[in-house]
């Protein structure tokens, strides 16, 4: 008896499974369930699973030093996102954010919430509370050296927070911190001392191999001490604790 002629062939059957979005070969990047956010770094998009960065999941970025690039790195994607009135939320940034770069980068700075907790619970709580938050487009944590050993479980919490939104988290960390096995995407920010540039090395991504470090020109300073004359000109910039964020 001949097949019925609507009845599609085993090859067929195999090349519409293996074309199904949800099928992952080992030389691809994984399948990314949520929209990501490019970079401004097209250079860096590539290697990016989605193309930029992705949301619902915690990115960390380890860096050799507080202000060695790692905000030039982030700011072009969390600027579009203050552009679409959606807030960018700084939590313990080891100096106060230079709000005139901020705003040459683009940022909204109407969108700009700054959250100083004084211990490493509250600043958990703090980045919890903001990625809870519908109005949050990305929420960025900064751990220091005596927060290295944070509970797993603690992370473990944030990571299903932002699971629940379509939020850029990023965490950053000292060079030398143990890594969050939470962390769908993992970088290190480090400058060459031969060309003054900022090399960004992929430690950890869904899919694929690990590329060689990318190169990028990252050159004014967004995170440094004020001087007296230039904090009049944070006017702008929201301080708040992070029960200003309403959940809903």
């Amino acid at each position: 008896m001949n097949a019925s002629p609507s009845a599609p062939s085993a090859s067929q059957a195999i090349v519409s499974a293996l074309n199904h979005p949800a099928i992952w070969r080992g030389n691809d990047f994984a399948q990314v369930a949520t929209p990501s956010v490019p970079t401004g770094y097209a250079e860096l998009d590539v290697h990016l699973p989605g193309a930029g960065w992705p949301t619902g999941v915690i990115t960390e970025i380890h860096v050799e030093r507080p202000g060695i690039g790692e905000l030039q790195l982030v700011m072009p994607a969390a600027a579009r996102l203050t552009q679409a009135d959606r807030w960018l939320v700084m939590i313990a940034p080891p100096y106060l954010p230079y709000a005139p770069a901020l705003a040459a980068h683009g940022v909204k700075l109407s969108r700009l919430m700054l959250i100083r907790p004084k211990t490493l619970a509250e600043q958990l709580w703090a980045c919890e509370q903001a990625l809870q938050s519908t109005s949050c487009g990305s929420v960025m944590l900064w751990l220091d050296q005596s927060s290295e050993r944070m509970a797993e479980n603690a992370l473990r919490r944030l990571q299903l927070t932002a699971e629940r939104r379509e939020v850029l988290a990023m965490l950053f960390r000292a060079s030398r911190a143990a890594s969050c096995a939470q962390a769908a995407l993992r970088l290190h920010v480090s400058r060459e001392p031969q060309t003054s540039r900022t090399a960004v090395r992929i430690l950890k991504r869904r899919g694929g191999g690990i590329p060689a470090p990318v190169v990028l020109d990252l050159h004014s300073a967004l995170l440094q001490r004020p001087t007296p004359a230039q904090r009049d000109e944070f006017d702008h910039v929201s301080e708040a604790p992070a029960s200003a964020f309403v959940t809903h």
